[in-house]
Parts: C-alpha cells; structure tokens; sequence
C-alpha cells in the first residue's frame, strides 16, 4: 500500500482566510494531494491522501506557521486514493455544532491518551476508581460500522443532534468518568466542553480520537471497523480498509460521505473513487445496519452502556 491519507485539526484563530485557502490550495496542488481542507476562524481541519513524500511536504510546510507548529496528523495506508479531488473550503466552523459560545480555541476539557485509555479499560476503572463510561458522540451510520464496548449511543443523525440527548441523559454520569470520542478527536473538542458546562464533572476527551487509539495500540475494547469519510467507507484495528461484505458492498456509507460540515470532513467529493460501487448502497439519511462485531447480526440501535439496566 504506497498511498498515505492524513487527518489532521487544530483549533487556532485565523484571520486571513483567503489568502490562506489560496496558499494551502497551491501548496496541496503542487504535490498533487487529493481530499478536503476545511478553514475557518476558529481553525483549520484537514484530510488528505498522496504519496508519502508528499504528504511529509505538506506537514512540514503547514507547520512553518507558527499557528499550525504543533499540528500532528494521523495517518493510514490505502491502495488507492480514497477522494475524488482537491477542496480547500471556507466554512463558519470547521466541525459544526451551532454552539459559538463553545470556543476551544480558548479552552479545552482535559485529555485521555490512548494508552492511558486501554489501561483504564483493561482494569475496568481509572486510576482515581471511577468507572469509566465511552460516550460515542457521532453519527449513527457511523457507529453502526464499530465502536468501543459497552459505549453509549445516543442514535443522533447529525452532531448537532448531541448536546439535545446528552442534556436529557445527564445523570446518568454522576460519579462516573466519562471519555467522550470520535473519528478524529475533533467532535469532542466541543462535545468535552458541553459536557463540562452541563455539569458532568469528570471529562476527559479522547486524544486523536478512535484513529489514534487504533494506532497506538492493539484495539483491545474496539469492537468492528472504525467508519471514515472517504472511498473507503470504513478502516480496520490496523486502519486498513474493510474489504466488501460478500454483497459486493463496502462497510460504510457513500451516500454519507459528503454529508457537509456535519461530518469530520465536510463535503468530500468521491467522484474519482476507485471503490467498485459509485452509488450509496441505501437511501440518503437511511441508517445501514452493519454489526459492530462483524458477525452479520443486526445493530438494535439502542443506547447501550454498562450503566444501563
């Protein structure tokens, strides 16, 4: 596999955006990189795919702003590259949630990171005794690919969905910590905040979301494939991608590929797939029911977690 797809966000104030989209266009032409970036005042997310030696450039030339130096990117391999084209897009928030009041350019909850994560799990507490609690925040299209163990699901079509069923559902956290994720981390940015202002006291977010735990360690406590927003509709515990179910389609969800700024990489074009479906495999906005443990069985699209009865 010699293609690279990097992801990468950082939330930072920026100012100068179009001059920006026209330097991070020129640049991610020159070395042919394909997939989206998303800018906006609040900061700047990105997934893209190329050679390694392009992708490299393109990192260390992004990170010659002072603004992005501490940018680090998350990367797996692919055959093929998984997007159709180039998209450098101004946007009013590069994941959306609708809450301007959440800013995490200014703050952010405390963070988890992927080892200390798989310690917790592995001896079912923290290391105060808490029990801990997997929050996923996304999409249900998504989670029904994977997610961790015993996470609540909250079902919601759209992130903007979220802090609804979350604030209907605050008890439930009471004495507990709770580690909130995502795709890439940069959904619970927000979401870890919310949490906080809602008055769940022990938060914390985990770091580079599920892509980086996979990375990092075995995938213990990970349960299916981990859906993305590109070609290849969803990734492995090594973050390679899933081969077609024996239908003949992909675990994942074209249709949802460009599902706007709702989604970590917001508008995407696949029209240059190399996938062997160039169509969704249902209706827009219908959930696929792809079993987490990869056994056939239908997900019930419940909320489940070890607290509930």
């Amino acid at each position: 596999m010699n293609v690279v797809n990097i992801a990468a966000y950082r939330f930072v104030a920026l100012d100068d955006l179009s001059a920006l989209r026209e330097r991070v266009r020129e640049r991610a032409e020159t070395l042919a990189l394909k997939g989206t970036v998303l800018l906006a005042h609040e900061g700047i997310n990105l997934f893209l795919a190329g050679t390694r030696a392009a992708t490299d450039a393109f990192m260390a030339w992004l990170r010659e702003d002072a603004r992005f130096a501490a940018l680090e990117a998350k990367q797996s391999l692919s055959d093929t590259v998984p997007f159709g084209r180039l998209r450098v897009r101004l946007k009013r928030e590069i994941i959306t949630l609708r809450m301007p009041a959440l800013r995490p350019v200014e703050r952010r909850a405390p963070g988890v990171d992927a080892k200390t994560l798989k310690r917790w799990l592995d001896q079912g507490r923290d290391d105060a005794g808490r029990e801990v609690v997997m929050l996923d925040t996304r999409n249900d299209y998504e989670t029904d690919a994977g997610a961790f163990a015993q996470a609540v699901d909250y079902r919601i079509a759209r992130f903007t969905d979220f802090p609804g069923a979350l604030a209907a559902d605050r008890a439930r956290y009471a004495g507990k910590t709770v580690v909130p994720y995502c795709t890439g981390g940069i959904r619970c940015e927000k979401a870890a905040i919310y949490m906080q202002e809602l008055g769940i006291e022990h938060v914390h977010q985990l770091e580079g979301g599920i892509l980086k735990y996979l990375e990092l360690t075995d995938g213990a406590h990970w349960q299916g494939g981990c859906f993305v927003f590109d070609g290849r509709g969803a990734v492995d515990k090594q973050l390679l991608p899933l081969p077609p179910l024996p239908s003949g389609e992909r675990v994942g969800v074209r249709g949802h590929a460009g599902d706007g700024a709702d989604s970590e990489t917001a508008s995407i074009d696949l029209s240059a797939s190399t996938h062997p479906s160039s169509q969704p495999s249902h209706p827009q906005g219908d959930s696929p029911r792809v079993a987490r443990g990869g056994e056939g069985a239908k997900a019930t699209g419940a909320m489940s977690d070890r607290g509930r009865a």
